[in-house]
């Protein structure tokens, strides 16, 4: 059975940290869902509209992953109280939480980045509350993956595509991409 993701889009969104990774575990195999904040219609922070498949409610079964991009529109994500909620429950039930850009202060917030190593955009270290800062592209921590910014988009969706299909897979969507 293919695994799951839910990727949550605020406006402001930086397109290229969302598409990416919507292409390229597409590409894995990943059944992704594009769920809105608070809209059917979402603006990036590049005046880039995407229609989404659904707006944020309870979301049930819990996806096997969940993906939050920055820009922005972080700031949306990180006042959303269902947000919070959702990177909790994710987290305890050992989903895989992942986030690039700002989006990782989301985390921060949540309270699951306690002894975790993790990245962001450089400058919003210090809203990674509990984790131990790597300056790394990609940064994986158990059920943790954060990244830099839109330039490790694609470095950030392989991990994601290893974490959820495997190796394998991920190395191939990699070769396809013309990546390797």
């Amino acid at each position: 059975m293919n695994k799951t993701a839910t990727i949550i889009l605020a406006d402001g969104f930086e397109e290229v940290e969302a598409i990416t990774p919507i292409d390229l575990l597409r590409r894995a195999g990943v059944n992704i869902t594009i769920v809105g904040l608070s809209s059917l219609t979402v603006t990036g922070s590049h005046n880039i509209t995407i229609i989404v498949e659904s707006v944020l409610g309870r979301i049930s079964p819990l996806p096997d992953a969940l993906i939050l991009p920055g820009g922005p529109g972080h700031k949306h994500l990180l006042e959303s109280v269902s947000v919070i909620e959702l990177v909790k429950q994710m987290f305890s039930a050992g989903k895989l939480c992942a986030a690039i850009c700002a989006a990782p202060a989301v985390f921060g917030k949540a309270g699951i980045l306690l002894n975790k190593r993790a990245t962001c955009f450089p400058g919003d270290e210090s809203k990674l509350l509990g984790a131990v800062f790597a300056a790394e592209h990609v940064v994986v921590d158990g059920n943790v993956i954060t990244s830099r910014g839109a330039g490790t988009a694609v470095p950030f969706a392989l991990a994601i595509a290893t974490y959820l299909a495997g190796k394998e897979i991920a190395g191939a969507v990699s070769r396809a991409i013309v990546y390797d």
